[in-house]
């Protein structure tokens, strides 16, 4: 699923074509995603001229002039792709294509639907049951070591399975919460209210650094996933440990035919890839 670098790589792709500009047709070929889409909803859009975009963790949000907000999710293998002039014929998995005043087009592309839209008042944004729950923002200014350890206070789950909760903090996922427990010497299996304090200290810089650089590189292309442009991400070629199951971790002087390098263990029912030497 896409995480939030590749969903804030998407929405600054999108914002440079859509912010201003009004949706002047909108073509609708199924009545569903993963939920049934709103009554009305390619007519509701028509017309109406894109403001801004947010992002709220893995979702993109589009503030219409009519004070709507358009919401929407990429699911598991979602991609809103641009294009300039008609878009042709649709494919098979081409849902929704957006017209805009300027010339430009936006598809949305989901093979297994798991992606939703919604349009939602925007005094009644916050209220959504999609939005409602979320902790806050990893690259806001309201993320801190003092928040982290807030939130984690009592928890008795691992430190991995915290911060995949969103009600935790918002928009992380598998990979990049490897990467940061990596950067910041903690263990995944680590009880999560042990990482209060100093180890918060570590882990918050080390979670917006991993974040921040994804973004610059356009995301992790994995499965499905490419940008706005239809261009591929590149944060995986950078990836620290995750994927990298028995080879040697960075600066990385042990004898990794003796250590076993790099182990996978499952969490929850997903691959979790660590240095068990440098994480405690």
């Amino acid at each position: 699923m896409p995480e939030l670098p590749e969903v804030e790589t998407v929405r600054r792709g999108l914002a440079m074509r859509l912010e201003g500009r009004t949706l002047a047709r909108v073509d609708q070929y199924r009545p569903d995603l993963r939920f049934p889409l709103p009554k009305d909803f390619a007519k509701r859009l028509t017309g109406r001229r894109v403001l801004h975009l947010d992002r709220r963790a893995k979702y993109i949000l589009g503030h219409l002039d009519d004070g709507t907000v358009w919401l929407v999710h990429l699911g598991m293998s979602g991609s809103m792709v641009l294009r300039e002039g008609p878009p042709g014929p649709p494919a098979p998995h081409d849902h929704i294509v957006l017209h805009t005043d300027d010339g430009w087009t936006v598809t949305y592309t989901d093979v297994r639907r798991f992606g939703f839209m919604d349009l939602i008042p925007a005094d009644r944004q916050a209220d959504h049951p999609m939005l409602a729950s979320l902790g806050p923002e990893p690259l806001g200014n309201g993320f801190n070591a003092a928040v982290l350890s807030e939130r984690l206070a009592g928890k008795i789950t691992p430190i991995k399975a915290a911060l995949l909760d969103q009600t935790v903090v918002a928009g992380l996922g598998n990979i990049y919460v490897c990467e940061a427990l990596f950067r910041a010497g903690i263990s995944p299996k680590r009880l999560a209210h042990t990482v209060a304090g100093a180890r918060a200290e570590r882990l918050v810089p080390a979670i917006r650094d991993v974040l921040t650089e994804a973004i610059a590189a356009g995301g992790s292309t994995l499965r499905d996933y490419v940008q706005s442009s239809g261009e591929l991400g590149y944060f995986q070629h950078s990836f620290r440990v995750y994927g990298r199951e028995g080879e040697a971790c960075p600066g990385c002087d042990c004898d990794v035919a003796r250590t076993g390098g790099i182990a996978r263990i499952v969490q929850s029912g997903r691959s979790t890839f660590h240095c068990p030497r440098r994480q405690r």
